[in-house]
């Protein structure tokens, strides 16, 4: 699950800086749902990383997972924190203007938020996956994943409609490994309909000319 969400990340990043260009001048409009599908992807990351802070560091330190590692990741999360709060500003002043300008400004500074976002997705895959991987089936990790996906039933269906909204046949096979298809279903299209209302067709509107 941990490499859906990562993917997912990835894939609203490239999504938010093709939106803004080319940028039609004035267009507080297309500002405005930008901002706010952007939002959406930022609560997602955040609600992720807070959960990894909260359970999953403490896990691995009392596998014996070294201090130095953990602290990286403690910094590179504050960094993500204070690059996608630079977004979400940029984003809010397109939305009040429309201007071509601060859509420039904007994609400059998503194209800093994928980087350090990019650099944290790859370096906690590269070297706590592996880790994290030898202690799946233990009670305690299942008893820490228990608390990550605790969640109502309402930000349940918004995150499972939000990770699967073109989702690669790769990632759609490995969530089916991970959640039985008729509850990702049920709680995407029952739960997840503000997200599918509201949220995806943002992504996939044509850029206007």
């Amino acid at each position: 699950m941990n490499g859906l969400i990562h993917n997912a990340v990835r894939r609203d990043l490239a999504r938010l800086s093709a939106a803004l260009h080319p940028w039609r001048d004035g267009d507080r409009e297309r500002g405005r749902e930008l901002e706010q599908a952007f939002a959406n992807l930022h609560r997602e990351l955040t609600h992720h990383h807070e959960g990894e802070d909260a359970y999953v560091w403490p896990f691995l330190e009392g596998t014996g997972v070294g201090r130095d590692l953990l602290a990286e990741m403690e910094d590179e999360h504050a960094a993500m924190s204070a690059a996608l709060a630079d977004t979400a500003t940029g984003l809010a002043t397109l939305a009040r203007t429309g201007s071509a300008a601060d859509a420039a400004a904007a994609r400059t500074s998503v194209e800093r938020t994928r980087e350090v976002v990019g650099r944290h997705l790859d370096h906690e895959e590269d070297a706590l996956e592996p880790l994290l991987r030898g202690h799946e089936g233990s009670a305690e990790w299942k008893a820490v994943t228990g608390k990550l996906r605790h969640r109502s039933p309402g930000d349940a269906g918004s995150f499972f409609a939000w990770l699967t909204d073109g989702i690669s046949e790769d990632d759609r096979a490995a969530l089916r490994a991970t959640v039985p298809a008729p509850v990702t279903a049920v709680l995407s299209r029952v739960f997840g309909r503000r997200y599918t209302r509201e949220v995806a067709p943002v992504w996939h509107e044509r850029v206007r000319s």
